[in-house]
């Protein structure tokens, strides 16, 4: 029998200028290396399918299931703060949308499929390095409950593509809630299209925030459901110390997922500035930067908006910094929260923040793990007989000391006993995170030697962030000084 996808496809159903039709380029071989079972079932397809032949074919974009009507779509963006005004799917087609199991419309797209008519000279694929670590990232993500796109299939294509050196061709099917961004509503400010602002918009409103679309000001309220997702997100970023690497306004979804995994990466030892991406050298995407720029990108939306919100400029300027005002509110409600979840504070006092911040200090001054700093203070919760493995990770254990008596201060008041303390944050508190040295040593197992068994193991291990796994306790430890990953690389 056939593949089968029960397609939709209402962004193909949007007006000629949002998008270019164009078929994915034919590979010559395809050869799947990882297909997402527990996603195909969530999405209504039969992984035994996807895993055949024809299916293969299908997710490398070798031929079209029945259904599809493949478009890339158009976009602009401000790219590290300069603005271009066409972008656009240069390496990706949407092949369609399916309906998930919870009712949710999700996007199939092909990632690496060939050349499209925004590709601005590029050859449209992607090489196997890049697409297995947004496999990996992407999937890490979700399993830690952060809103990101999800990867549902990797496949080889049997060619080469040239970057700076010849490496293995590979395609990345991934699904994402839409793949709308701020820049695609930039494509249309841009040309002064107010029409097509509009029509976006009540897609947008129709896809992802019905409630608002009976608002007295539906547009308005668009604007304040796209900022709370965002705030939302990025303070979840921040508390499990993700560096997504080019906040680019393109790179900004609507949704309120993360997308578009390039130099993405988390910490290691904590430190505010930390940056890897190698093209970020001014630092304007580090981690502590992260708000700021969720802010500046969220206010280049607001400027798409305003021909929206009032036919007076100056109304709906104070319209959309009234909305935009509300940002740090929801920033610092959800990071703060997150903050006290972390520390095992059941309620919230004055001067929990303050505890909060100077552990953070203390460990940034004394380059103390992120990840293992909190998971193994989760253990501390059960009283100072378990303080060591914590204190070990401190370059001056006093400075650990001397905080530390100031949390179990602050958590005697709290009605949660030891143990449910400690449980409850080793539910926030993973153990296990893509750490940099680990991605690239399965990527280099990949692409240099086809081995894929490592790459099985990681994604593995990362399924079950929260659990203990001793049989890959491994897969937890911050690298070794020589085996420490400075930079990350975009994958065009």
């Amino acid at each position: 029998m056939t593949v089968h996808f029960p397609f939709q496809n209402t962004y193909a159903e949007l007006p000629a200028n949002f998008f270019a039709r164009v078929a994915p380029t034919p590979v010559s071989s395809p050869r799947l290396i990882k297909l997402n079972r527990p996603l195909a079932l969530h999405l209504g397809l039969d992984p035994d399918r996807l895993a055949s032949p024809e299916g293969t074919e299908i997710l490398a974009g070798k031929q079209l299931p029945p259904g599809a009507d493949p478009i890339a779509m158009a976009y602009a963006g401000h790219q590290f703060g300069h603005f271009v005004p066409q972008l656009g799917d240069g390496r990706a087609i949407l092949l369609g949308e399916v309906i998930d199991a919870d009712g949710v419309r999700r996007d199939i797209q092909l990632k690496g499929s060939g050349p499209t008519p925004f590709s601005r000279r590029g050859d449209g694929r992607a090489a196997l390095g890049p697409v297995l670590r947004e496999y990996i990232v992407s999937e890490a993500m979700a399993a830690l409950g952060i809103p990101t796109t999800r990867s549902l299939a990797a496949v080889m294509t049997g060619e080469s593509v040239l970057r700076e050196t010849e490496l293995p061709g590979a395609i990345l099917t991934r699904v994402a809630s839409s793949h709308v961004r701020v820049g695609t509503f930039q494509y249309f400010a841009a040309r002064g299209d107010t029409d097509g602002v509009r029509k976006l918009a009540d897609h947008v409103i129709a896809r992802h925030y019905p409630q608002v679309a009976t608002a007295e000001r539906p547009y308005h309220a668009l604007l304040e459901g796209v900022i709370a997702r965002q705030a939302e997100l990025v303070a979840r970023w921040l508390l499990v110390g993700f560096i997504h690497g080019v906040m680019n306004t393109d790179n900004t979804s609507i949704s309120g997922e993360t997308i578009d995994y390039g130099p993405c990466a988390f910490m290691d030892h904590y430190d505010p500035a930390t940056v890897f991406s190698s093209i970020d050298e001014l630092g304007r995407y580090a981690y502590a930067n992260q708000p700021r720029i969720a802010l500046w990108n969220l206010t280049r939306l607001a400027e798409c908006l305003l021909p929206l919100f009032s036919d007076q400029q100056d109304k709906a300027i104070e319209e959309a910094q009234s909305a935009l005002a509300e940002f740090a509110e929801v920033f610092n409600a959800a990071y703060q929260s997150g903050l006290r979840n972390k520390l095992g504070l059941a309620t919230a006092r004055d001067g929990d923040q303050a505890l909060a911040q100077d552990l953070l200090d203390t460990m940034a001054k004394n380059q103390a793990d992120f990840t293992l700093t909190f998971r193994r203070l989760s253990d501390a919760a059960l009283g100072p007989d378990h303080d060591g493995s914590v204190r070990d990770l401190f370059a001056d254990p006093s400075a650990y000391d001397e905080w530390v008596v100031r949390w179990r201060q602050r958590t005697a008041d709290e009605p949660l006993s030891p143990d449910g303390r400690r449980n409850a944050m080793l539910s926030t508190n993973p153990l296990f995170i893509p750490r940099n040295h680990r991605v690239e040593a399965v990527l280099e197992s990949a692409v240099s030697h086809d081995d894929f068994a490592p790459f099985e193991r990681l994604l593995t291990v990362l399924s079950k962030p929260y659990e203990d796994q001793p049989a890959f306790a491994e897969y937890a430890q911050p690298p070794q000084p020589h085996q420490r990953v400075l930079q990350t690389f975009c994958g065009t």
